[in-house]
């Protein structure tokens, strides 16, 4: 089916019970408050508190930025001033967003605000005894898990049939499939498609299209994806139950018996994350799909006209559904597992697809988000505030450019740090930025900015600072890991926006070497024209094109920052060069263990001078450089 003869509807869906559901009387009126529940759209006022403390910042710090302006002398010089006051604006909208949602989970659970919405909201007498049939779409592209569609197969639901969507093109991936499904006639059936266009949205909807025709609803796991036993009886409840229900998102956390140390290391992020930025966004937000855990009408998928032909194919069908009126739920006490990428490599090719197909999503579907009528602008901003952050850490690259080399250039001063080491003075030049940048230094600046630098990370700081030992070292590698990922992130999006190409890259395909196009046969220049092609089309990791120009942006900063004697900026420098490092060697390589403590360390102790203004200067530049 294509994604393109897209149905819209401007009316909400009508309300009414499930065919087969029970519904005395003497429910009546239960039912009536559960429609009206139901109905009621997402409260506003976390992001009203959030713009609202933002404004506020503005009106505070606004003026005394804005003198900085007196400094300029040209053209050139201006724009890099008003580079440099813009970015900060930006950046505290996003520090305050981070900070919002943190203190309305928090809320969200100790003052007991979870709404029926966050649990399981059915009663069970008015839930259908006649249980209906179910898919479970299980995916797979070269990196089929045995243990993984075995969860899908051990469901306690009473009608279901596991189709096993194959698009592996490796013949040991297909035999391990069939092999498999053997073990199961009549419950696993394995659907190969003759072609692999539209990616992982295009396989669903041929697997849809074709052979799970019958179910009402169909699930959805990922290949690495572990489901609980009870993952079906508890989600098809709702949305039998919920006819306004076009979806619904299990919880997930990361798998506990996954070997790798990376997973070890990085895997609490997981549970983290949805912990604290999932379950509220069913009272202040907008639910949204996210690939996989979750049970989806059949007949919603068919009036939006399949899954759009994008790599983000999730947040295009939870939107799209959301404007037909239906909306998502997320179960908090429905726990799926899945594995952290089990190599810095699978974790950096895993980050250029989210990267590529986010710039995607923001390209074809933004301007139709944003005139989509029956969708509130508080699930607008609850969609773009997440969806924008990989994009924009193009901006964040050119900030870094604008404040470590332009400021320098228009207004930096040579001046030498003398210092005495074993009874000997030494002289130690530099790059001083003008005094007149004083005059946006002091306690309350300072504080806003720490505030802006640590507000990504605020919600595992909060959740592990019971444990400040496991807390340092899950900064220190996150640190190492996703700070470390501008330069990556950055190329994504530029070669996205010049190709206009978004690719399917799988996490865990040990392989992948479709990326790589033999060449050597058409001569060297057809070589360089043809990973010049590649490389705008996929960017992949790989290449050696991307890691170069990881390396050089390490080395370029790294001398900015030696020179404008940037504590913290050299940290952040010292792991743009460690990433692509670690992309050939492995996680528990033991001088690689050593170093990913290194850029947090030298991070902290760049806070911890700026605040004595060690040397009368202030670390205020670069400090927004944990992007997660």
């Amino acid at each position: 089916m294509s994604s393109n003869n897209t149905t819209r509807f401007s009316s909400a869906p009508a309300v009414s019970l499930p065919a087969g559901a029970l519904r005395p009387d003497k429910n009546v009126k239960f039912a009536e408050k559960q429609e009206h529940l139901m109905a009621a759209p997402p409260s506003p006022v976390m992001y009203l508190t959030i713009f609202s403390a933002w404004i506020a910042s503005l009106i505070w710090f606004q003026p005394r930025l804005l003198l900085l302006l007196d400094m300029a002398y040209d053209l050139p010089s201006r724009i890099a001033l008003w580079t440099f006051i813009g970015f900060i604006d930006f950046a505290w909208l996003y520090g305050m967003y981070n900070i919002g949602v943190v203190a309305f989970a928090a809320l969200y659970g100790i003052l007991g605000k979870k709404s029926p919405l966050s649990k399981l909201p059915y009663d069970p007498t008015l839930v259908a005894t006649a249980k209906p049939p179910i898919a479970i779409l299980y995916t797979t592209c070269n990196d089929f898990v045995e243990e993984s569609v075995a969860s899908c197969v051990q469901q306690d639901y009473p009608n279901y049939t596991v189709y096993i969507l194959d698009d592996s093109s490796q013949q040991e991936y297909k035999d391990r499939v069939d092999a498999f499904a053997a073990q199961y006639p009549g419950l696993v059936q394995v659907v190969r498609r003759p072609d692999r266009k539209a990616f992982k949205a295009g396989n669903m909807n041929y697997g849809l299209a074709n052979f799970a025709v019958n179910e009402p609803y169909f699930a959805i796991a990922d290949a690495d994806e572990i489901l609980p036993s009870d993952f079906l009886t508890k989600t098809v409840a709702v949305l039998e139950t919920d006819p306004t229900c076009g979806f619904v998102q299990a919880n997930h956390r990361a798998n506990p018996n996954d070997p790798s140390a990376l997973a070890q290391s990085l895997g609490v992020g997981i549970d983290i994350h949805w912990k604290w930025y999932q379950p509220l966004r069913n009272d202040y937000g907008f639910v949204m799909f996210l690939g996989h855990g979750a049970l989806l009408r059949r007949d919603v998928w068919e009036k939006i006209g399949g899954f759009p032909d994008i790599v983000s194919e999730d947040l295009g069908f939870a939107i799209h559904a959301r404007e037909l009126g239906y909306r998502g739920r997320f179960l908090e006490d429905v726990i799926c597992y899945e594995s952290f990428p089990d190599s810095v490599r699978a974790f950096r090719i895993r980050h250029m697809k989210w990267t590529r197909g986010t710039s995607e999503f923001l390209k074809k579907k933004m301007g139709w988000l944003l005139r989509a009528k029956n969708i509130s602008w508080t699930e607008k901003l609850d969609i773009l505030f997440p969806t924008l952050n990989l994009p924009l850490t193009l901006l964040y690259f050119m900030f870094m450019l604008n404040a470590n080399l332009a400021l320098p250039y228009f207004f930096g001063y040579h001046q030498d740090i003398t210092f005495v080491l074993g009874g000997s003075e030494y002289r130690l030049p530099m790059i001083a930025l003008d005094p007149d940048f004083q005059v946006i230094y002091g306690w309350d600046f300072y504080l806003i900015t720490l505030m802006t630098f640590f507000a990504p990370v605020l919600s595992f700081v909060v959740a592990l600072a019971a444990r400040p030992g496991k807390l340092f070292r899950f900064l220190s590698h996150s640190t190492a890991m996703y700070a470390a990922l501008t330069p990556l992130s950055s190329i994504g999006v530029l070669a996205y926006f010049i190709s206009g190409k978004a690719f399917f890259l799988v996490t865990g395909d040990q392989k992948q070497a479709e990326h790589l196009n033999e060449t050597k046969s058409e001569g060297w220049l057809a070589g360089v024209r043809s990973g010049w092609q590649q490389f705008l089309a996929k960017s992949h990791p790989d290449t050696r094109l991307v890691q170069g120009f990881e390396i050089l942006t390490g080395l370029a900063f790294g001398i900015a920052s030696l020179v404008m004697f940037q504590i913290s900026f050299m940290g952040l420098c010292l792991a743009f060069l460690l990433l692509p490092l670690m992309h050939h060697l492995k996680w528990e390589n033991r001088v690689v263990r050593g170093l990913v403590y290194v850029p947090f360390a030298l991070i902290m102790l760049g806070v911890l001078l700026s605040g004595f203004s060690v040397f009368g200067m202030k670390a205020v530049f670069f400090g927004y450089g944990f992007h997660f």
